[in-house]
């Protein structure tokens, strides 16, 4: 359907790509991996056309359709409500219905049938006819309900304006407008980053009955495992293709490094010993023609070369955190309303010193207006109180508007840094993959990943006993959310995180609490 043909892409002296190719068919699910940075969503911008490679073509058919959701995109105020907005996915189909009523009305006025305007008008509004049918035209406002309930919007929310909801709430109206699309392919680039799991999992199970292709560039690992049956890694400007999902590509990858390894291993000492061989009977005409045969033998080797994995990673632990007293969050009574809005309604917790929790639940339900209580961040009613000697470090989730985007990588740390840690900032960039020129690049040029390394950074400046974190998760890697979740695992303070991320939560947290309609409920 799409063949991706000997593609390279170079950026001055960088070569991001070197001669990869592979083909897209018609029903692959497909997970393509690789670092931050590795050229995953390169590769997604030169399938959709928005990007010339420098050497290399995409191949496809002239009717295929291409639905794309970035993982950034310039999202315009709209003054529409978002099923007005929604239904813009059947744009083409609504103006061939209004082509078709226009038809209809001249038809009406033809009182000649052997005109040739009449038999041209018959067959476009036979083709038409036939096209609406096909495409169910007739449902569309239970279809874009649908996907949107899916989505997680409620139904008062149907005649809502789009500039009413935030930038992560209309990335999954774009969403749900490429997924009544309908295209032949779909590419998604993060798109478990705007989704709670409910939504998440109305997702995988729309995917799973979609007759066309999916691509996938996904951090979750259960997402990806679910989704797909087949693995395209990027590595080091390279490209490997597997038939199988993630966590099999996983031991898969380790197999063909580890075979890769012992037959170098065992050429290497082939080599060396026919160099030997060589080196000692080289002046011995008895032995001229056996060293001329081996010599021929090293020249025509194919030499086995090792694969080079990317083994650059986030590597830090937390400092020991101070000792607190034995309750460290408590509330009774607690409730939220923004205006008229009620998001919390009476909420009573008890988080004791060290345990590890998580908030989770839909979008909206209210977990990161929690969070931001509990760090002082907003005002509200009813009682909490924080323990003794609690000193709290937070990670908000929308780090690319928090961080001054005119600050170097170095002067966000340097800023805020005290006393002898700042002998230790360089360390403590570097640990997070910030070493060399990288420290003086702006916080607006960062990526996704990038900023929610440096905000992890911060967090290292000074010893906390409780750390709130709002999806940490998103933008990090598979390898970065590993590192993190180890170094949480070790971390002797008390940890509140809100997440979505099945897989990262697994094993971290025992003790859950769910928000749903303004409760939450101990799990």
């Amino acid at each position: 359907m799409i063949s991706i043909n000997n593609l390279s892409i170079r950026f001055g002296n960088f070569e991001l790509f070197s001669c990869i190719g592979f083909m897209i068919n018609k029903r692959d699910r497909i997970g393509l991996v690789g670092k931050n940075g590795a050229g995953k969503t390169t590769l997604f911008k030169v399938i959709c056309g928005e990007i010339s490679p420098t050497e290399g073509n995409v191949s496809m058919p002239a009717d295929i359709k291409v639905g794309y959701l970035p993982q950034q995109m310039i999202l315009k105020d709209a003054d529409r409500d978002i099923t007005a907005e929604t239904k813009e996915a059947y744009k083409e189909l609504l103006t061939m219905k209004k082509e078709l009523d226009e038809i209809n009305n001249k038809i009406t006025d033809i009182s000649n049938y052997d005109d040739k305007e009449y038999s041209v008008l018959i067959e476009r509004l036979s083709y038409i006819n036939e096209h609406l049918n096909i495409s169910g035209l007739d449902n569309i406002n239970q279809d874009v309900e649908k996907v949107l309930k899916g989505l997680g919007f409620l139904k008062t929310d149907m005649t809502r304006k789009v500039s009413e909801f935030s930038g992560g709430w209309r990335m999954r109206i774009e969403l749900a407008k490429i997924l009544l699309r309908d295209p032949d392919v779909i590419l998604l680039d993060e798109p478990t980053n705007h989704l709670d799991i409910e939504a998440i999992q109305w997702l995988e199970d729309f995917l799973e009955l979609f007759k066309g292709a999916v691509i996938v560039i996904s951090h979750d690992r259960a997402f990806l495992d679910n989704v797909t049956n087949r693995t395209i890694e990027i590595n080091m400007g390279s490209l490997y293709d597997y038939k199988v999902p993630y966590s099999k590509f996983k031991v898969l990858q380790e197999e063909r490094i580890q075979q890769q390894i012992s037959a170098y291993e065992n050429q290497q000492k082939l080599i060396n010993e026919t160099e030997k061989f060589i080196e000692r009977f080289r002046y011995k005409a008895t032995k001229a023609n056996q060293v001329q045969s081996r010599i021929k033998q090293l020249n025509k080797l194919d030499r086995i070369e090792v694969d080079e994995l990317d083994n650059a990673r986030v590597n830090f632990k937390f400092a020991p955190a101070p000792r607190s007293g034995d309750i460290v969050i408590e509330s009774s009574e607690l409730s939220k309303s923004y205006e008229s809005n009620l998001v919390l309604n009476k909420i009573d917790i008890v988080i004791e010193r060290g345990e590890k929790v998580a908030f989770v639940g839909r979008n909206g339900e209210g977990k990161t207006t929690l969070s931001r209580i509990i760090i002082g961040e907003l005002p509200y009613k009813g009682h909490l109180k924080t323990g003794h000697n609690v000193k709290i470090g937070y990670f908000a989730q929308n780090q690319d508007e928090i961080l001054d985007p005119e600050l170097t990588v170095f002067e966000t740390v340097d800023n805020i840094a005290v006393g002898e840690i700042r002998t230790k900032i360089r360390d403590i960039l570097g640990s997070f993959l910030f070493s060399g020129e990288d420290i003086d690049k702006k916080v607006k040029v960062l990526s996704g990943g990038e900023h929610s390394r440096l905000s992890l950074a911060k967090l290292l400046l000074e010893p906390y006993n409780l750390l709130v974190l709002d999806e940490p998760t998103n933008h990090l890697d598979i390898r970065s959310k590993d590192i993190l979740k180890n170094a949480l695992l070790k971390y002797d303070g008390t940890l509140i995180i809100v997440s979505h991320d099945r897989y990262f939560l697994d094993g971290l947290v025992e003790k859950v609490y769910e928000f749903r309609d303004k409760k939450i409920k101990l799990h």
